[in-house]
């Protein structure tokens, strides 16, 4: 078994196979990397400029609701997007909510008087296999230091908030990749468009693991020497797959391409268990909604072309969570508890095949 991730799928990737070759995107890191403390939050902010004042279309698909996001209500009913989005741990979801604001309100001192509130987004999946969650290590601090750190070029695996994320009973995380979707337009026009993964990848058992269409899991555990390293239980984790485009979609279409990232989380083979939160949000950065407008009008695409970037979607998604297993190392956390990062269990087994 090859030690790096294959291309998945028939679309060409952006020059950086991440969610930042849609224009204007960047991500940022922060990592806690303490002992027991195994976590950390990742923020990705959508354009350049002040997302409050200049809104983005988004809309959100939530696969399997088990869940303690913050904000998918109000965005669902809105259809827009007014602050980055955050990702961290279930326990950090109301610290880092309140550091979105308070960075909100360094920009906009009006928010909650003569403006309106804000709408926090933050995401969350449950890392308490590797880390202390009960520690409440993750502080406001570490959200405006991951806005500081956003950048083009994405780290992945082990970082920000997937330190502390497992993944096929693998260590899992952080997780980008791209797709270029060609949509021919009316009157037989092409015109090429970006659509653009990432991931916080915290799902699925190792039995169940497909990579590139192949059953993998059985002989994962088999390289490792260790049958059992597979817990019988239940499958509970989550999984957060964020989309951005800079195709012109509006937020009814955007919820149609949400939707498509379940194709990509199939594939990797999840059934979106019972006990996993399986949530998908897509936005596009073709048009801004200026907040206060008395009217607005958006260019968007014909529901008809979309299955390109219906593909996309789904394929930058299988992809990102492959890259999340691939780029991830082996962390140790809480009460001794390992997980093995994929590449070090495939050199495992290339040394016993020795």
């Amino acid at each position: 078994m090859r030690h790096t991730a294959p291309h998945l799928g028939r679309l060409a990737a952006g020059p950086r196979n991440s969610i930042t070759d849609v224009a204007g995107v960047r991500v940022g890191h922060c990592t806690l990397d303490q002992g027991a403390v195994q976590s950390g939050v990742t923020v990705i902010a959508p354009h350049a400029g002040n997302p409050f004042t200049h809104k983005l279309p988004a809309a959100v698909s939530v696969i399997n609701g088990f869940g303690k996001s913050v904000g998918l209500m109000q965005l669902q009913e809105l259809g827009v997007l007014e602050t980055p989005i955050a990702l961290t741990n279930t326990f950090a979801v109301g610290t880092v909510a309140t550091a979105q604001i308070r960075a909100a309100l360094a920009d906009n001192p009006e928010i909650g008087r003569s403006l309106p509130t804000l709408n926090p987004l933050v995401f969350e999946c449950n890392d308490g296999y590797l880390n202390d969650q009960q520690a409440f290590a993750v502080q406001e601090s570490h959200y405006h230091a991951a806005l500081a750190a956003l950048s083009q070029d994405v780290q992945q695996g082990a970082v920000g908030a997937g330190r502390g994320m497992s993944c096929f009973e693998l260590k899992g995380g952080i997780g980008t990749a791209s797709r270029l979707a060609t949509v021919v337009l009316q009157g037989g026009a092409a015109a090429e468009y970006t659509v653009g993964a990432l991931v916080l990848a915290n799902f699925g058992k190792l039995p169940d693991l497909k990579i590139d269409g192949v059953a993998a899991g059985a002989a994962l555990a088999s390289m490792a020497g260790n049958k059992s390293l597979s817990d019988p239980a239940p499958e509970k984790g989550s999984i957060i797959m964020i989309l951005a485009t800079d195709a012109p979609l509006d937020a009814r279409q955007l919820g149609r391409l949400a939707t498509r990232a379940a194709a990509g989380l199939a594939r990797t083979g999840s059934v979106y268990g019972h006990g996993s939160g399986d949530i998908a949000l897509a936005f596009s950065t073709a048009q801004q909604i200026e907040a206060g407008a008395a009217s607005m009008q958006l260019s968007l695409l014909q529901d008809q072309v979309l299955d390109p970037l219906f593909y996309a979607a789904a394929d930058s998604v299988e992809q990102a969570i492959l890259n999340a297993l691939y780029a991830a190392e082996s962390v140790s956390g809480r009460d001794g508890h390992r997980r093995v990062g994929l590449r070090e269990l495939l050199a495992a087994g290339d040394a016993q095949g020795a």
